[in-house]
């Protein structure tokens, strides 16, 4: 199963369109995982001409978004259980993410907001932050990323450098 993970693209604040290296990744998914701060429903809709989304919430959402995006969620790939989460309303993004689902309860968390792309194992859960395909804040460079299960069965996370 090939997932593309995105998080914080903030159009039409930060860029007019989804990047084209994202759009061929985005032809090529079975899933989609959005972080939150899609911003606009079309954009919303636009992913959703390529695969199944599933998306939550951001702190830059437009009040449309509001009403029909969860604030988390959690979606299963293969065997494993994602949490989705934005990672806004606490001191870190990463700090809401490692409280946002019950030790145990999910095999990974997906999150945003900071725009730090980030992969980390805590307790034998994948912390997995995709950074910003269209603002790339204090990162060297803007990403998305992709999830995959291995041939082993595990939980495999990449960024996509653009």
């Amino acid at each position: 199963m090939n997932v593309i993970v995105l998080a914080d693209t903030h159009i039409p604040a930060r860029a007019s369109r989804i990047p084209p290296i994202v759009i061929a990744a985005l032809e090529q998914a079975d899933l989609i995982i959005h972080a939150g701060d899609v911003v606009t429903r079309e954009v919303l809709e636009e992913l959703r001409t390529f695969a199944p989304v599933e998306a939550v919430i951001g702190n830059m959402d437009e009040p449309a978004l509001r009403s029909v995006l969860p604030v988390r969620q959690t979606v299963s790939i293969g065997s494993k259980r994602v949490g989705i989460v934005h990672g806004h309303g606490g001191a870190t993004a990463l700090s809401v993410a490692r409280r946002a689902f019950p030790r145990g309860s999910v095999d990974a968390v997906v999150f945003g907001h900071s725009h730090l792309p980030l992969i980390e194992w805590v307790d034998d859960a994948l912390l997995f932050n995709p950074g910003s395909p269209t603002d790339r804040r204090l990162a060297p460079r803007c990403s998305f990323g992709r999830l995959s299960i291995s041939d082993t069965g595990d939980l495999v996370a990449e960024h996509v450098w653009i």
